[in-house]
Protein backbone atom coordinates (compact mmCIF):
# COMPACT_ATOMS: atom_id res chain seq x y z
CA UNK A 1 0.00 0.00 0.00
CA UNK A 2 1.21 3.58 -1.64
CA UNK A 3 2.26 5.50 2.00
CA UNK A 4 0.23 8.31 1.00
CA UNK A 5 -3.31 7.80 3.26
CA UNK A 6 -4.17 11.84 3.06
CA UNK A 7 -3.84 12.52 -0.96
CA UNK A 8 -5.33 9.10 -1.57
CA UNK A 9 -8.32 10.17 0.54
CA UNK A 10 -8.38 14.12 -1.09
CA UNK A 11 -8.40 12.34 -4.33
CA UNK A 12 -11.50 10.17 -3.59
CA UNK A 13 -13.56 13.51 -2.68
CA UNK A 14 -12.43 14.84 -6.01
CA UNK A 15 -13.44 11.80 -7.75
CA UNK A 16 -17.38 11.53 -6.51
CA UNK A 17 -18.69 8.44 -7.81
CA UNK A 18 -22.22 8.98 -8.91
CA UNK A 19 -22.18 12.60 -8.56
CA UNK A 20 -21.73 12.21 -4.53
CA UNK A 21 -18.60 12.07 -1.92
CA UNK A 22 -18.60 9.04 0.25
CA UNK A 23 -17.91 9.93 3.32
CA UNK A 24 -17.27 6.94 5.98
CA UNK A 25 -18.01 7.33 9.81
CA UNK A 26 -17.31 5.53 12.96
CA UNK A 27 -20.39 3.92 13.85
CA UNK A 28 -21.59 4.04 17.68
CA UNK A 29 -24.41 2.08 19.65
CA UNK A 30 -27.23 4.92 18.49
CA UNK A 31 -26.79 3.64 15.01
CA UNK A 32 -27.44 -0.09 16.01
CA UNK A 33 -30.81 0.39 14.82
CA UNK A 34 -30.05 1.80 11.23
CA UNK A 35 -27.27 -0.97 11.06
CA UNK A 36 -30.31 -3.78 12.00
CA UNK A 37 -32.37 -2.45 8.46
CA UNK A 38 -29.01 -2.45 6.32
CA UNK A 39 -28.62 -6.06 7.07
CA UNK A 40 -31.94 -6.93 7.15
CA UNK A 41 -32.57 -5.49 3.27
CA UNK A 42 -29.25 -8.41 2.04
CA UNK A 43 -31.12 -10.78 0.21
CA UNK A 44 -30.25 -14.51 0.55
CA UNK A 45 -27.51 -14.31 -2.13
CA UNK A 46 -25.85 -10.88 -0.70
CA UNK A 47 -25.87 -12.31 3.24
CA UNK A 48 -24.02 -15.48 1.89
CA UNK A 49 -21.15 -13.23 0.42
CA UNK A 50 -21.13 -11.07 3.92
CA UNK A 51 -21.38 -13.83 6.14
CA UNK A 52 -20.35 -16.72 4.80
CA UNK A 53 -23.54 -18.23 4.69
CA UNK A 54 -27.75 -17.63 4.47
CA UNK A 55 -28.59 -15.96 7.75
CA UNK A 56 -31.94 -15.76 8.65
CA UNK A 57 -33.40 -12.53 10.18
CA UNK A 58 -33.07 -14.03 13.37
CA UNK A 59 -29.07 -15.12 13.25
CA UNK A 60 -29.01 -11.09 11.76
CA UNK A 61 -30.65 -9.92 14.93
CA UNK A 62 -28.76 -11.37 17.34
CA UNK A 63 -25.30 -10.89 15.11
CA UNK A 64 -26.44 -6.88 15.17
CA UNK A 65 -26.87 -7.12 19.09
CA UNK A 66 -23.91 -8.65 20.02
CA UNK A 67 -21.67 -5.26 18.21
CA UNK A 68 -19.54 -4.52 20.42
CA UNK A 69 -18.99 -0.83 19.46
CA UNK A 70 -16.19 -0.11 21.95
CA UNK A 71 -14.27 -3.20 21.70
CA UNK A 72 -14.62 -3.17 17.92
CA UNK A 73 -15.01 -0.46 14.85
CA UNK A 74 -17.96 -0.14 12.95
CA UNK A 75 -18.10 2.10 10.33
CA UNK A 76 -21.27 3.15 8.01
CA UNK A 77 -21.76 5.36 5.17
CA UNK A 78 -25.05 7.04 5.23
CA UNK A 79 -26.86 8.07 2.29
CA UNK A 80 -28.67 11.40 1.32
CA UNK A 81 -32.07 9.78 3.05
CA UNK A 82 -29.85 8.91 6.32
CA UNK A 83 -30.40 5.32 5.48
CA UNK A 84 -27.05 3.50 5.85
CA UNK A 85 -26.08 1.99 2.49
CA UNK A 86 -22.44 0.60 3.99
CA UNK A 87 -20.83 -0.69 6.96
CA UNK A 88 -17.68 -2.54 7.80
CA UNK A 89 -17.20 -4.21 10.65
CA UNK A 90 -13.01 -4.37 12.12
CA UNK A 91 -12.96 -6.43 14.08
CA UNK A 92 -9.56 -6.99 16.56
CA UNK A 93 -8.08 -10.27 17.56
CA UNK A 94 -5.01 -11.96 19.07
CA UNK A 95 -2.49 -13.05 16.76
CA UNK A 96 -3.01 -16.78 18.02
CA UNK A 97 -6.54 -16.63 15.75
CA UNK A 98 -4.22 -16.59 12.92
CA UNK A 99 -1.55 -19.33 13.29
CA UNK A 100 -0.01 -18.03 9.89
CA UNK A 101 0.27 -14.49 11.39
CA UNK A 102 3.26 -14.81 13.26
CA UNK A 103 5.38 -14.95 9.60
CA UNK A 104 3.73 -11.35 9.11
CA UNK A 105 3.97 -9.41 13.18
CA UNK A 106 5.00 -9.35 16.05
CA UNK A 107 2.53 -6.99 17.42
CA UNK A 108 -0.28 -8.80 19.60
CA UNK A 109 -3.65 -7.99 17.83
CA UNK A 110 -4.32 -8.82 14.02
CA UNK A 111 -7.76 -7.32 12.56
CA UNK A 112 -10.19 -9.04 10.70
CA UNK A 113 -12.69 -6.90 7.91
CA UNK A 114 -16.27 -7.94 6.86
CA UNK A 115 -17.95 -5.36 4.34
CA UNK A 116 -21.44 -5.12 2.91
CA UNK A 117 -23.22 -2.58 0.43
CA UNK A 118 -26.97 -2.03 -0.36
CA UNK A 119 -27.33 -2.32 -3.96
CA UNK A 120 -28.71 1.04 -4.49
CA UNK A 121 -25.18 2.22 -3.49
CA UNK A 122 -22.84 -0.26 -5.30
CA UNK A 123 -20.68 1.15 -8.44
CA UNK A 124 -20.15 4.40 -6.09
CA UNK A 125 -16.87 3.09 -4.21
CA UNK A 126 -18.17 2.70 -1.22
CA UNK A 127 -16.83 -1.04 -0.35
CA UNK A 128 -13.24 0.39 -1.40
CA UNK A 129 -13.29 3.46 0.87
CA UNK A 130 -14.89 1.47 4.24
CA UNK A 131 -12.04 -1.15 3.34
CA UNK A 132 -9.67 2.11 3.11
CA UNK A 133 -10.72 3.57 6.08
CA UNK A 134 -10.24 0.13 7.97
CA UNK A 135 -6.85 -0.20 6.97
CA UNK A 136 -5.95 3.59 7.71
CA UNK A 137 -7.30 3.03 11.41
CA UNK A 138 -5.15 -0.19 11.60
CA UNK A 139 -2.56 1.66 11.21
CA UNK A 140 -3.15 4.21 13.26
CA UNK A 141 -3.79 1.76 16.15
CA UNK A 142 -0.56 0.06 15.42
CA UNK A 143 -2.12 -2.97 13.98
CA UNK A 144 -0.02 -3.84 10.78
CA UNK A 145 -1.97 -6.86 9.63
CA UNK A 146 -5.28 -6.99 8.82
CA UNK A 147 -7.14 -9.98 7.44
CA UNK A 148 -10.17 -10.09 5.08
CA UNK A 149 -12.07 -13.82 4.65
CA UNK A 150 -14.63 -14.15 1.83
CA UNK A 151 -15.91 -16.83 -0.15
CA UNK A 152 -14.12 -17.10 -3.66
CA UNK A 153 -17.06 -16.23 -5.43
CA UNK A 154 -17.28 -12.69 -4.21
CA UNK A 155 -15.83 -11.43 -7.25
CA UNK A 156 -16.49 -7.52 -5.36
CA UNK A 157 -14.07 -8.64 -2.71
CA UNK A 158 -11.58 -9.94 -4.65
CA UNK A 159 -11.43 -6.92 -6.28
CA UNK A 160 -10.93 -4.81 -3.59
CA UNK A 161 -8.62 -7.39 -2.14
CA UNK A 162 -5.94 -7.53 -4.80
CA UNK A 163 -6.66 -3.18 -5.45
CA UNK A 164 -5.36 -2.65 -1.81
CA UNK A 165 -2.72 -5.39 -2.74
CA UNK A 166 -3.71 -8.44 -0.66
CA UNK A 167 -2.17 -11.55 -0.38
CA UNK A 168 -4.64 -13.93 -1.08
CA UNK A 169 -5.08 -18.02 -0.66
CA UNK A 170 -7.76 -19.96 -1.81
CA UNK A 171 -8.84 -22.74 -0.24
CA UNK A 172 -12.35 -25.26 -0.58
CA UNK A 173 -14.19 -21.87 -1.92
CA UNK A 174 -13.45 -19.45 0.16
CA UNK A 175 -10.30 -16.65 -0.06
CA UNK A 176 -8.38 -15.66 2.63
CA UNK A 177 -6.51 -12.54 2.13
CA UNK A 178 -4.49 -10.46 4.52
CA UNK A 179 -2.43 -7.28 4.14
CA UNK A 180 0.82 -5.68 5.61
CA UNK A 181 0.42 -2.20 6.88
CA UNK A 182 3.38 -0.16 7.75
CA UNK A 183 3.67 2.20 11.15
CA UNK A 184 1.53 5.13 11.59
CA UNK A 185 2.53 8.24 10.14
CA UNK A 186 1.19 12.21 10.25
CA UNK A 187 -0.35 11.66 7.07
CA UNK A 188 -2.44 8.48 8.02
CA UNK A 189 -3.24 10.37 10.99
CA UNK A 190 -4.16 13.64 9.75
CA UNK A 191 -6.39 11.45 6.95
CA UNK A 192 -8.50 9.32 9.48
CA UNK A 193 -9.23 12.66 11.63
CA UNK A 194 -10.39 14.58 8.54
CA UNK A 195 -12.68 12.45 7.36
CA UNK A 196 -14.38 11.48 10.78
CA UNK A 197 -15.05 15.34 11.46
CA UNK A 198 -16.16 15.63 7.59
CA UNK A 199 -18.52 12.82 8.47
CA UNK A 200 -19.52 13.80 11.64
CA UNK A 201 -20.28 17.21 9.67
CA UNK A 202 -22.57 15.27 6.93
CA UNK A 203 -24.16 12.83 9.82
CA UNK A 204 -25.61 15.69 11.62
CA UNK A 205 -26.81 17.64 8.21
CA UNK A 206 -28.34 14.34 7.19
CA UNK A 207 -29.80 13.59 10.44
CA UNK A 208 -31.40 17.27 11.04
CA UNK A 209 -33.28 17.38 7.51
CA UNK A 210 -34.70 14.19 7.93
CA UNK A 211 -36.14 15.50 11.30
CA UNK A 212 -37.50 19.03 9.49
CA UNK A 213 -39.08 16.47 6.63
CA UNK A 214 -40.40 14.41 9.47
CA UNK A 215 -41.59 17.68 10.86
CA UNK A 216 -43.48 19.23 7.93
CA UNK A 217 -44.69 15.62 6.74
CA UNK A 218 -48.62 15.37 6.65
CA UNK A 219 -49.79 13.61 9.38
CA UNK A 220 -52.46 10.85 8.69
Amino acid sequence: MQDNPLRRWLKSLAARKGGRTVLVKALSRRDRRRVLRHFLALDKDDRLLRFGSILADEGIVAYVDKLDFERDIVFGVYNPTFQVVGVGHLAFTSKEAHPDSIHYTDKEKVAEFGVSVSKSARGQGVGTRLFERAAVHCRNVDVDTLYMQCLSSNRTMMHIAKKAGMEIRREYGEADAHLHLPPPSPSSVLAEALEEQMAKIDYTFKANARGVLKFFRPKR
